[in-house]
């Protein structure tokens, strides 16, 4: 099941110069441990001079598809990089280090030249690599990223004190999973998500633009009744592999609704995920849920851009800053 949520990093760029290859020139810090001997590669984002000062960890859990974390590129001698995080880091760098995760087997780094039209890396097949296939599952990711945080609170430089996961679409399933089974995270930030599952966001997007010849949404249901009647197939064909999409089509609700800690539920209400997260919302309240908060973003897509009334996406308006200075601003108001 091909997955249909691009990257928000797309039209947000930062310019740097290209002969620079390192994280370092692009002002981050690569580090990397090894998790069931595969190398993983971490960036860490931190307020400029205050690289060692002790501070509390913020873990963003990367989107879907095998992207770079720092891809280059040339637009007519304009030379620099697309934005690691989906945001600007650098007003929650006053009060966190800010860390992402390298997909499993793609290249830290990579020039778009040498990428797919959706900054995906493929092989030299043409392909997603096949131990990146083998690895792009939920139950991975969760046991992955919480072996990087172990290893991060190692580290001199972070704080053990306050442990704040954040996750955008895909990501935002698995930092819900970790937060519900690793007692360390202290405030969870759910973005961009589906708590009903994968499936439902699949479905409800074809159900937009279906008809009555092209019943593109009857189509997605028959694909996952095929899914479901073989969950733990390896087959990619369709985009993700079977057990991928099983994984990632349980209901985080029901990962989310177990939760004691402080949850921020941040979503755009023109998203196809929407009216599910209006109903997590609803339900929160019905269930008298105190540690839920909600931001919805009206007139937004997925990755928080207008639409125009015709209902194309405006990408010169860029509301992601707006979002992660909500997300600061609901954080330093909590009790550490």
């Amino acid at each position: 099941m091909k997955n249909f949520l691009l990257p928000a990093f797309i039209v947000s760029f930062i310019g740097l110069f290209a002969q620079n290859k390192r994280p370092e020139d692009y002002g981050f810090r690569h580090l990397q441990t090894i998790y069931k001997g595969d190398t993983v590669d971490i960036l860490i984002k931190s307020k400029k001079g205050e690289e060692q000062k002790k501070k509390p960890l913020f873990l963003f859990c990367q989107g879907s598809l095998p992207i770079p974390l720092i891809i280059k590129y040339d637009d007519k001698g304009k030379q620099g990089i697309y934005s690691v995080f989906t945001f600007t880091p650098d007003s929650l760098a006053n009060y966190f280090h800010l860390a992402i995760i390298g997909k499993p087997y793609v290249p830290l780094i990579a020039d778009k030249k040498s990428l797919s039209d959706d900054f995906t890396y493929m092989d030299g097949t043409g392909k997603f690599p096949e131990k990146y296939i083998a690895r792009n599952l939920l139950s991975y990711y969760v046991d992955r990223n919480i072996a990087v945080i172990k290893f991060l609170q190692k580290q001199s430089w972070v704080s053990d004190n306050q442990l704040v996961v954040a996750g955008h679409s895909e990501g935002s399933t698995v930092a819900a999973k970790l937060a519900s089974v690793f007692p360390g995270v202290t405030q969870l930030i759910y973005s961009g998500g589906n708590p009903l599952g994968r499936i439902l966001s699949v479905i409800e997007r074809q159900r937009a633009v279906e008809t009555d010849s092209a019943r593109y949404a009857e189509d997605e249901i028959s694909n996952w009744e095929k899914i479901i009647a073989d969950p733990q197939s390896m087959d990619a064909s369709m985009g993700d592999t079977h057990m991928a999409t099983v994984e990632f089509s349980i209901p985080p609700i029901q990962y989310l609704q177990r939760l004691k800690i402080p949850v921020l539920v941040c979503y755009g209400t023109k998203d196809y995920s929407a009216p599910f997260n209006d109903y997590l919302r609803v339900e929160m309240l019905r269930q008298r849920k105190k540690n839920f908060s909600f931001r919805a973003y009206i007139g937004t897509e997925h990755n928080y851009f207008p639409l125009k009334p015709n209902g194309e996406v405006n990408y010169d308006v860029f509301n992601w800053d707006r979002v992660a200075d909500d997300w600061k601003m609901w954080l330093i108001g909590k009790p550490k």
